[in-house]
């Protein structure tokens, strides 16, 4: 089956279906010489598993990843990294009774006209499970472009009609977003979310919103200028993830009652106080840093989100995916099974009343992988002065 590899040097390949043995991803392309071990992938991979709060799915999944090639003695190696999990919570029987019914809003019915036949339990290759393999190539890609100071961070902006006030998205750090099971930096607007998902759940319901994801530190001159975009890369990225039905950056739709002079980023010479080398690793909020051998700029704002003529422009990348409610809810619908009779489906099973708060790591996964491709690729775009 085509579709399962992305990225073009720095290339991630996953398999595995929700409620087989197990899945496996494979990166090809990583540099030899990074340090990497099991304790590198954890920390997102907690982020991203199940059961981790009442808002979440009560699967409860450990998600504890095994490496099986491409690290040597606590190091990369340069030859392809495989890395696998095992399934270990799945009731298949939770979808015995609507094996041959279509669930609404799910790709039960697009799967079967486009192989004839699907795997029904959880959704198969298109459940979200799939995204285990991408949380962990994430956390490769983040560990190689925090060597280059770039920092990827994300967290929830919007829950339904919740919408979260972040001042400056470049401040916003990693404590406060793990600071609540919502993963919203803003504590008041949080607390309001957490209630609201749980109504929608009490509802048998569910529901959806907006995770904002922001890179930093990220040099000027990512991306190729037709249709290797970043811009369009990193939209194809997150919407590969389930779920997402809308991408933008910067000021996103907003540009439509804009005037040009309205939205237009100034530009001007960086503040005095700014260093003309990379920030070091552990610095990786820094506003905007060049190469030694690049034009060092700045604009006075940032609408254009890091991202002019889909070339990075040295700003902060902001970037934002609607995610929709989950499809699958506790209450009787109606639907049509395989032979187009009309029938009822209710489906069992656990599901997330709300995808926010464990998309987030999924998002940066994605955002990383694009950016650290798009590094490697750069390296080759011209000659060092």
């Amino acid at each position: 089956m085509a579709g399962n590899t992305f990225g073009t040097l720095f290339r991630v390949t996953t398999a595995g279906v929700s409620h087989g043995p197990g899945n496996v991803v494979i990166i090809d392309g990583c540099p030899a010489g990074l340090e990497l071990s099991v304790d590198d992938l954890l920390p997102d991979l907690r982020r991203r598993r199940p059961g981790q709060s009442k808002l979440t799915t009560q699967r409860d999944e450990q998600d504890l990843p095994e490496i099986w090639s491409g690290v040597f003695e606590g190091k990369t190696d340069g030859t392809p990294i495989a890395i696998t999990f095992r399934n270990s919570d799945q009731r298949s029987g939770d979808y015995g009774d609507i094996k041959d019914k279509y669930r609404p809003g799910h790709a039960d019915f697009t799967f079967d006209a486009k192989y004839g036949f699907r795997d029904y339990r959880g959704g198969g290759r298109s459940s979200a499970r799939e995204t285990v393999s991408r949380v962990a190539a994430g956390a490769v890609a983040k560990k190689l472009l925090a060597r280059d100071g770039i920092r990827v961070l994300g967290y929830v902006k919007q829950v339904g009609p919740l919408v979260a006030h972040v001042p400056d998205p470049t401040a916003v750090t990693l404590e406060q977003v793990e600071a609540t099971p919502v993963r919203c930096p803003v504590p008041e607007t949080a607390a309001q979310m957490v209630q609201l998902i749980d109504d929608v759940r009490m509802d048998r319901d569910s529901i959806g919103g907006v995770c904002e994801l922001v890179a930093t530190g990220v040099p000027a001159g990512l991306g190729e200028p037709v249709f290797d975009k970043l811009k369009a890369d990193l939209a194809k990225a997150l919407l590969s993830l389930p779920a997402v039905t809308g991408f933008e950056y910067g000021a996103g739709f907003a540009v439509a009652t804009m005037r040009g002079s309205a939205n237009n980023d100034v530009f001007a010479p960086p503040e005095a106080h700014e260093s003309p080398v990379a920030p070091d690793a552990a610095d990786c909020n820094a506003t905007v840093w060049e190469p030694k051998h690049g034009p060092r700029v700045r604009t006075e704002s940032n609408r254009h989100g890091g991202m002019l003529g889909g070339i990075s422009s040295g700003m902060p990348i902001v970037c934002r995916a609607a995610i929709k409610p989950t499809s699958s809810i506790p209450r009787t619908q109606r639907t049509i099974d395989r032979d187009g009779r009309p029938t009822e489906i209710l489906v069992k099973g656990r599901h997330d009343p709300c995808l926010l708060p464990r998309f987030v790591p999924m998002g940066e996964a994605m955002v990383a992988l694009v950016l650290v491709d798009h590094l490697l690729r750069a390296r080759s775009s011209k000659l060092s002065s």
